[in-house]
């Protein structure tokens, strides 16, 4: 019998909360995402990957490795089933947080660059 390895998905806040629409920001609160720059870890399901879509505009998320997970958790202590985590060194990407990644911005997903941007943040 082969072992399944479980994916995880990691999604970091980036804009904050003021004038949102009330079912993103209930979305944002089942994924315990209340502050900006905090950070979740989930289990890679399509009822996860379904949430963190619908917030897409506010958020970055992508494929976490367990590297990445096990220096968050050496590094930052887990409140409340998130990490709060620092603005991140160096900024973020050229256009900023108001813009897609596929438009070199910031939002969305990203895939396995999500794990370069928390070690940015750590």
């Amino acid at each position: 019998m082969t072992e399944q390895k479980n994916k995880y998905l990691a999604a970091v806040l980036l804009r904050g909360l003021i004038g949102l629409n009330q079912d993103i920001k209930d979305t944002l609160r089942m994924l315990n995402l209340q502050k900006r720059y905090s950070c979740v870890v989930v289990l890679d399901n399509p009822s996860n990957r379904g949430m963190l879509h619908k917030c897409k505009d506010y958020l970055t998320y992508g494929e976490i490795s367990e590297e990445a997970i096990k220096e968050i958790d050496s590094k930052r202590q887990k409140k409340n089933n998130h990490y709060a985590l620092h603005p991140p060194r160096g900024g973020l990407e050229r256009k900023g947080s108001k813009m897609p990644y596929s438009s070199k911005g910031a939002l969305g997903y990203r895939g396995e660059k999500i794990n370069d941007l928390v070690k940015k943040m750590l």
